[in-house]
């Protein structure tokens, strides 16, 4: 049929994500108390960080750097398999996406909906990250402070 498209379905890297979340929804069911949920998902975050190349790794050790001295009151924990940084409601306000993780050229940054970037009509939420100098880590703790504000 002219103009039919046949769908492949998900990627194995978005069938893997997925898998991933699962994980880590199954696991935060069964921690205990709030302290407890709150102490493993970071230690599973900098787990995830550990296991990353090197250059991501360094770039997402960098970022949790940035996240947890500017905006304490985030809490760490993966989502999708990515390290990512939650308000008070559950929800993620920035996370880091490994390079090596989806073969891109470049890790990424990215802010959520939860984030309070609103400029105007349009305003950019996701940033490609080859290194994070310092120039570059004052950008993104005033725009992870301007997330949280």
């Amino acid at each position: 049929m002219a103009g039919t498209e046949k769908h492949e379905g998900f990627t194995t890297d978005e069938r893997a994500a997925m898998k991933e979340r699962a994980k880590e929804l199954k696991a935060e069911s069964k921690r205990a108390s709030a302290a407890a949920k709150a102490a493993e998902a970071e230690q599973d975050l900098l787990a995830k960080i550990a296991e990353m190349p090197d250059e991501d790794r360094v770039l997402a050790e960098r970022f949790h750097r940035i996240v947890t001295t500017v905006a304490p009151e985030l809490a760490p924990k993966t989502w999708y398999g990515m390290p990512a940084y939650n308000n008070a409601d559950g929800k993620p306000v920035c996370f880091f996406q490994s390079a090596a993780k989806f073969k891109s050229r470049y890790a990424m940054i990215g802010f959520s909906d939860n984030a309070k970037l609103d400029d105007g009509a349009m305003w950019p939420t996701y940033f490609a990250v080859a290194d994070l100098g310092e120039a570059e880590t004052a950008r993104i703790g005033d725009l992870v402070k301007r997330a949280v504000s």
